[in-house]
C-alpha cells in the first residue's frame, strides 16, 4: 500500500504534539518503492533562530525525528505506533534565512526496528547543513 502525499500530511497532522506542528513542517514527498523516504520542509522563521541568527539545533532535531516517522509510515503504507530509540545529529553549517529540506531515508526497515539516515539542506543548495541518524522501535 502506497502512502499518498495527502495521507502523509494527515499522519503529520494527527500524530504529533502541538509544539511540533507549530514548526510549520510540510510534506514535500514520500516514497515507498525500494527506497522508503520522506522529504519535509521546515520553513524559515525568526522564532526558530538562535542567538546569531542561525536556525536552532532543537528545531532541526525535531524536524529530523518527524521526517523519520513519515519515512516509516511510507514504508508501512500508513502510520503505525513507534518510538524513537536513538537519534544522533551533526551540525555542519548554519542555516540563515532559508527553508530547510529534511530528507529521511530508511536504511533498514524490519518488523520491529527501523534505521534512518537524515540529511538537512538549506533550500537552493546541496550543501548539508546537518546530518542525523535515527533508530525507531516499531510497536505495532
Amino acid at each position: 500500500m502506497t502512502l499518498t502525499l495527502t495521507a502523509a500530511e494527515q499522519v503529520l497532522a494527527d500524530n504529533f504534539a502541538p509544539w511540533v506542528l507549530d514548526l510549520g513542517l510540510t510534506v514535500e514527498s514520500v516514497e515507498s518503492a525500494d527506497g522508503q523516504e520522506a522529504v519535509l520542509r521546515l520553513p524559515w522563521s525568526d522564532r526558530l533562530a538562535r542567538e546569531g541568527g542561525g536556525l536552532s539545533g532543537q528545531a532541526l532535531m525535531a524536524a529530523a525525528d518527524t521526517a523519520t516517522v513519515l519515512a516509516v509510515a511510507a514504508a508501512r503504507g500508513g502510520f503505525v505506533p513507534m518510538t524513537t530509540v536513538q537519534q544522533s545529529i551533526s551540525f555542519q553549517r548554519a542555516v540563515v534565512g532559508a527553508d530547510v529540506l529534511v530528507r529521511a531515508r530508511l536504511t533498514k526497515a524490519g518488523k520491529r526496528m527501523a534505521f534512518a539516515d537524515i540529511t538537512m539542506t538549506a533550500e537552493g543548495t546541496e550543501e548539508v547543513a546537518a546530518h542525523a541518524t535515527a533508530v525507531y522501535a516499531l510497536l505495532g
